[in-house]
């Protein structure tokens, strides 16, 4: 490893950077915004500096940390870790003046940052305006570090206390070394990270072969980044995978197993049966050519954001009355069609546990929990009729035990079967509402933790798909993602899919552990978003949602619609939606959001009809 190179910005006596001038490998540059001659001044500055120059260091005066590449030149400028301590504008400049600071500042580091650097910013007790501040002042009156931060790139990934009296020789000084010095007790250091940038909209097609001919479609535009992520291959780390691989092999101890992954079509042809249109990706498919590169560039620049059939309200006519186009297709919603499927073709054999699985897509509405596209495992089992509920049990009994075997993370989540009768009361989640449209559900696979009784998994029968009256499938599914979630501690589905390098590290060969958050306490922005809906139509909500998601790249966390009312004049009726901006992995800024708002205005009435209030 080379040498290890940290700048120090804003020292008083530079008693801090002394403290660590003498550190193996390491090589400090320390830095002050007043003139030689005035810092020498400040109490102990000058016995520090003498120690810093005669240990190698560097010493340099009049630094302005808002303009840091004038500094250094450019082979000089990749600093592995910044130090920024009690800034301060001086005098009784407010809040407003030192948040102002702080961006300039963020916006000059990151000029001078290695890719991988750290930037660490002290703060007193209360400045920062985090949950880690205690106690913690009203966002207006803070600093707002983290949504300043977000400005230039960086993300805020640890928090831990300034603990003065560790560092070996420090005197803490006032802003602009006055006699004055900062009250350091409970004060905080701030870690901060360079994000990953924010997802470019670029769109993207997609070429597959279907039965004899080489087709494309144009992915929707909200699974660009996640419809070839590869979670589930042989060489991935992914705690999915780990997930799936381990389920299998549990499996296999109990049950004669066959397992399909790769064979499996990504498109279903058709309406699927009893699922509303609006919860299908659509998509019109087109015959591969082989364009050249300018006609593909010229293609890609002038395609649509979302594809038509996608919104069409045609579509919707043209299933209800049957007219299905003869290239009709749709990404799968469910691995369940294909397994209904090889059973009439008799690819299934009785007493063999066969296993399916996969990516499936679906529109639905956003929230921690709701997934446009997730990976599924589904189990089929032909057996013998009156073996089924003994074999169901005993399906359970061993994904449980699986489950349990899997966490080495602390968290031991206690799996159970519990019947679906008309007198369930819970509100079923994303994915069992989804799966009850397919067809009837006999038991929900659930879990006792956050949020409680969340189900994971479903089981099915059915007498109707084998040629024999003795023989009943058993169908169970579930879903590989939320089981993840749940053994690595993962609140929000959308850290599954991040490209964050720094969410597959915690994995290290498929081991699932406690996932620990790189970005923390991600700022939030509320925007409105009122419109009339077209005369006689009613509002598609799932529609909306995926505009949302598409055009926000999964930045929005929540909408609450927020007012309805219906004009009495024209009968017209108006909508008003609160939409909350957050990234879980991302820096996001308040003009980022700012703009996503703006955009999604034009989209949603390019796309569904709306008129803007």
């Amino acid at each position: 490893m080379g040498l290890r190179r940290v700048l120090l910005l804003g020292e008083g006596n530079f008693s801090f950077a002394a403290s660590l001038c003498g550190a193996a490998g390491t090589h400090v540059v320390a830095t002050c915004y007043e003139s030689e001659e005035d810092a020498s001044r400040c109490g102990g500055a000058a016995r520090s500096i003498r120690r810093l120059r005669e240990s190698g260091a560097e010493v340099m005066f009049s630094v302005d940390c808002t303009k840091l590449k004038d500094y250094f030149l450019p082979g000089q400028r990749e600093f592995d870790c910044i130090y920024f301590n009690f800034p301060h504008c001086g005098r009784k400049a407010g809040v407003v003046k030192n948040r102002e600071l702080l961006a300039c500042f963020f916006h000059s580091a990151a000029e001078v940052l290695a890719e991988e650097g750290e930037v660490h910013v002290a703060l007193c007790n209360g400045q920062g305006g985090t949950p880690a501040d205690q106690p913690r002042r009203e966002w207006h009156n803070s600093w707002q570090i983290v949504a300043v931060a977000a400005g230039a790139g960086f993300i805020l990934s640890a928090v831990h206390p300034f603990k003065a009296e560790t560092i070996h020789g420090y005197k803490c000084t006032g802003y602009r070394s006055q006699d004055k010095s900062f009250c350091v007790e409970g004060a905080l250091t701030h870690v901060f990270t360079r994000s990953t940038p924010l997802l470019c909209v670029t769109p993207v097609s997609c070429r597959i072969q279907l039965e004899s001919q080489n087709v494309a479609f144009q992915v929707p535009q909200v699974l660009v980044d996640k419809i070839k992520r590869g979670f589930l291959e042989r060489n991935s780390s992914h705690p999915v995978r780990t997930v799936k691989e381990g389920l299998t092999a549990g499996l296999s101890q109990a049950f004669p197993l066959q397992s399909t992954d790769s064979c499996l079509s990504l498109l279903h042809q058709d309406h699927v049966r009893g699922v509303c249109h609006s919860n299908i990706f659509w998509l019109t498919l087109s015959p591969e050519e082989t364009p050249s590169t300018e006609e593909l560039s010229h293609r890609l620049a002038n395609a649509v954001l979302f594809s038509r059939v996608d919104f069409c309200q045609d579509t919707e006519k043209n299933l209800q009355e049957g007219c299905h186009s003869p290239r009709q297709f749709c990404l799968r919603p469910s691995l369940l069609p294909h397994a209904q499927a090889m059973i009439q073709e008799g690819a299934f054999l009785p007493g063999t546990l066969h296993v399916l699985s996969g990516p499936v897509f679906r529109k639905c509405l956003i929230s921690a929990h709701s997934m446009p596209v997730f990976h599924e495992m589904l189990m089929v089992f032909v057996v013998s009729r009156g073996t089924e509920s003994s074999c169901i049990r005993m399906l359970v009994n061993n994904i449980k035990t699986t489950i349990h075997s899997l966490h080495q993370t602390g968290i031991k989540p206690n799996i159970s079967l519990q019947e679906a009768t008309s007198s369930e009361t819970t509100e079923p989640n994303d994915f069992a509402a989804f799966e009850s449209q397919l067809s009837d559900i006999q038991y929900f696979i659930c879990t006792d933790t956050d949020p409680p009784g969340s189900w994971v998994g479903i089981i099915r029968t059915s007498q109707e798909l084998t040629s024999s009256e003795e023989l009943v499938v058993v169908f169970a599914s579930l879903n590989l993602d939320l089981l993840a979630m749940l053994l690595c501690g993962i609140s929000d589905w959308r850290m599954l899919w991040t490209s964050d390098t720094r969410f597959l590290q915690q994995f290290p060969r498929g081991e699932l552990r406690l996932f620990k958050s790189f970005s923390l306490y991600p700022p939030s922005y509320v925007h409105d978003i009122s419109f009339w809906v077209p005369n006689g139509q009613q509002f598609d909500e799932v529609a909306f949602h995926t505009v949302v998601r598409a055009v926000s790249g999964e930045m929005v966390v929540s909408i609450q619609l927020r007012d309805s009312f219906q004009h009495v004049g024209t009968g017209r009726s108006s909508l008003c939606f609160r939409l909350t901006f957050q990234s879980c992995d991302r820096a996001l800024s308040h003009r980022e959001a700012a703009e996503l708002q703006l955009r999604l205005r034009k989209e949603v009435h390019l796309h569904l009809g709306v008129t803007l209030r």
